[in-house]
């Protein structure tokens, strides 16, 4: 069997069907950072895992739906950029 496939159709491997692994990879990077924060606290291991959860689900949740079906991690970069160059345009 052949298949046709168009010329401008996106071949983009993701994690599990839905998530690319750039983002994949930061929300690794995310978590483990979280986690280890939550950690040095003295609390019981409930209220780590609630903390956890509340601070972990937002990102993974933006990760995942995006901004505008945007991918975080370059929304991440726009931002950054926008940050770092504060430049201002001028439209007449």
């Amino acid at each position: 069997m052949k298949f046709i496939i168009p010329q401008n159709y996106d071949f983009s491997s993701k994690l599990f069907g839905f998530i690319d692994y750039s983002t994949a990879i930061l929300n690794v990077f995310l978590f483990t950072l979280i986690f280890c924060i939550i950690n040095f606290i003295k609390i019981t291991f409930i209220i780590k895992m609630f903390l956890l959860i509340i601070f972990y689900l937002p990102i993974l949740l933006f990760s995942i739906i995006g901004f505008n079906h945007e991918n975080i991690v370059y929304v991440m970069l726009y931002i950054f950029k926008y940050i770092h160059s504060q430049k201002h345009y001028l439209f007449r």
